[in-house]
C-alpha cells in the first residue's frame, strides 16, 4: 500500500475512550510510514500526538452550535491542499462538517470517508451520520447490532467489528492476593485498610456508573459476614460534590461508611487492579465496549458486571461467571460471594489487544484504497 495521508476528526483531545483511539491510530499510522492528521479544537493531549509524528490542526469542529458547520470550507480546502486519503470521523458534529466537505471535493480527488461508532447515541438523523462511511467500524458486536437496529438501511456490507483493545503490557497479571499493591491500596485510603477482600469499581462520578448498586452489595456482602471493602476511583471529581453527598448518606445509611473509599481518579489503575480481588462494571446503562473488563482480566482479576451492553458481551465471551442478569441485587450479590470464594477460570490471553485494534483498522483503509485502485 502507497504511503497514506489520513485525517482524523474529533471534537477535542482532552482526555477520553475517542481521543485515546485517535491517538492510538495516528501512532499506527506513523509507525506503518504513513502521514497522520488529527483536526480538533486542541487539548492536553496534542503534545502526546505530535511526540508521536502526527499533525495537529485547530479547528473547532465539535462545538454545538450551527456556526461550526462554517468550518465546512475550511475543512474542505485543508483536505485537498494536503490530498488526503481518507478522513475519519469518530464523533457526530464533527462528521457532519467532514461529510459536508467531502460534497464540494470532485469524485476524483475525494477522499475515502470511514466513520467509528464508539457509543450507543439516541437513535436521530443527527445520529444517523455516523452510518454513513464507506466503512462503519463498530466498536462491538452490541454496536454493530445497535446500529442495524435503528438504521436498517444500512448496508451489513460496509461494518466492521473492531474491538477497543489494550496493551497487555501495561495490565501485568499479578497473583491474588497481592500483599504489595494491598498495602499501597490501604496508603491510599484508610478504608482501604483490612484483611477482607476489596471490591473495585472504576468510573467517573455519575449515576449511570453504578455506585448506588455497589454500595449495596458491599452491605450485603457484609451483613453475611464477608470483611469487604469498597473503592471507587474516579468518583470524587470536582463539580459533582452534591452526587458525592448523595453516595456518603447511602453508604452511611447502609452502615457501610468506614468501609468505603470515594476517591479522584487514579493514575496508578494497574496496581488498583492487583490490589483487589473484585472488579465491579455496574453501568446502569449499556456501554459500547468496556474496557474495564479485559483491563482487569488482563490483570488477573475476576470481574462482576451486569450482562447487558458491550460489558456483557465481552463477559459472555471472556469470563461467562461474572455476567449477572442486570439490575437484580439476588443475584449480583450471589455472583459477588461465588466468585470471592472461588477464582473462576479467566483467560490465558486477552484477544482485544490494542495492536489488534490498529492493525485492523489499518486494514480498513487499505481496503479502500484497494477498491479505489479496482483491486
Amino acid at each position: 500500500m502507497r504511503r497514506l495521508t489520513v485525517v482524523q476528526l474529533l471534537p477535542a483531545l482532552e482526555s477520553g475512550g475517542v481521543e485515546r483511539s485517535t491517538l492510538e491510530i495516528a501512532d499506527a499510522l506513523v509507525r506503518a510510514g504513513h502521514r497522520a492528521i488529527v483536526v480538533s479544537a486542541g487539548g492536553r493531549l496534542v503534545p502526546t500526538l505530535e511526540s508521536a509524528g502526527a499533525e495537529h490542526v485547530t479547528l473547532d469542529i465539535g462545538r454545538k452550535s450551527p456556526w461550526t458547520l462554517r468550518h465546512t470550507s475550511t475543512l474542505r480546502r485543508l483536505l485537498m491542499a494536503e490530498q488526503a486519503d481518507i478522513v475519519h470521523t469518530r464523533s457526530r458534529l464533527p462528521a457532519w462538517v467532514g461529510r459536508l466537505a467531502l460534497r464540494g471535493i470532485v469524485a476524483a480527488r475525494r477522499p475515502r470517508w470511514v466513520t467509528t461508532v464508539h457509543g450507543l447515541n439516541s437513535p436521530s438523523g443527527y445520529s444517523r451520520v455516523m452510518a454513513s462511511g464507506e466503512r462503519v467500524i463498530c466498536v462491538s458486536t452490541t454496536v454493530r447490532d445497535y446500529v442495524l437496529r435503528h438504521y436498517s438501511d444500512t448496508e451489513i456490507g460496509r461494518l466492521r467489528v473492531i474491538p477497543r483493545g489494550i496493551d497487555p503490557a501495561m495490565f501485568p497479571s499479578s497473583p491474588r492476593p497481592n500483599a504489595d499493591a494491598r498495602a499501597w491500596a490501604a496508603a491510599q485510603h484508610p478504608a482501604l485498610a483490612g484483611e477482607g477482600p476489596l471490591l473495585l469499581l472504576p468510573g467517573r462520578g455519575t449515576r449511570l456508573k453504578g455506585h448506588a448498586d455497589a454500595l449495596a452489595l458491599l452491605a450485603r456482602l457484609r451483613a453475611g459476614g464477608c470483611d469487604a471493602r469498597l473503592w471507587l476511583p474516579g468518583a470524587r471529581e470536582g463539580g459533582r460534590e452534591d452526587y458525592i453527598r448523595e453516595l456518603e448518606a447511602d453508604a452511611g445509611r447502609l452502615g457501610v461508611g468506614a468501609q468505603v473509599a470515594f476517591t479522584p481518579p487514579t493514575s496508578a489503575i494497574a496496581r488498583a487492579y492487583a490490589a483487589c480481588d473484585l472488579v465491579l462494571q455496574l453501568s446502569r446503562k449499556p456501554e459500547a465496549f468496556g474496557r474495564t473488563v479485559i483491563e482487569a482480566l488482563a490483570a488477573g482479576r475476576p470481574v462482576l458486571g451486569w450482562a447487558h451492553g458491550g460489558v456483557g458481551e465481552l463477559l459472555a465471551e471472556l469470563q461467562p461467571a461474572g455476567a449477572v442478569t442486570p439490575f437484580d441485587p439476588d443475584a449480583l450479590a450471589s455472583a459477588a460471594g461465588a466468585l470471592l470464594a472461588h477464582m473462576p477460570p479467566l483467560p490465558a490471553t486477552i484477544p482485544h489487544t490494542l495492536r489488534a485494534m490498529q492493525d485492523a483498522t489499518l486494514a480498513v483503509y487499505a481496503e479502500l484504497i484497494d477498491v479505489e485502485r479496482g483491486h
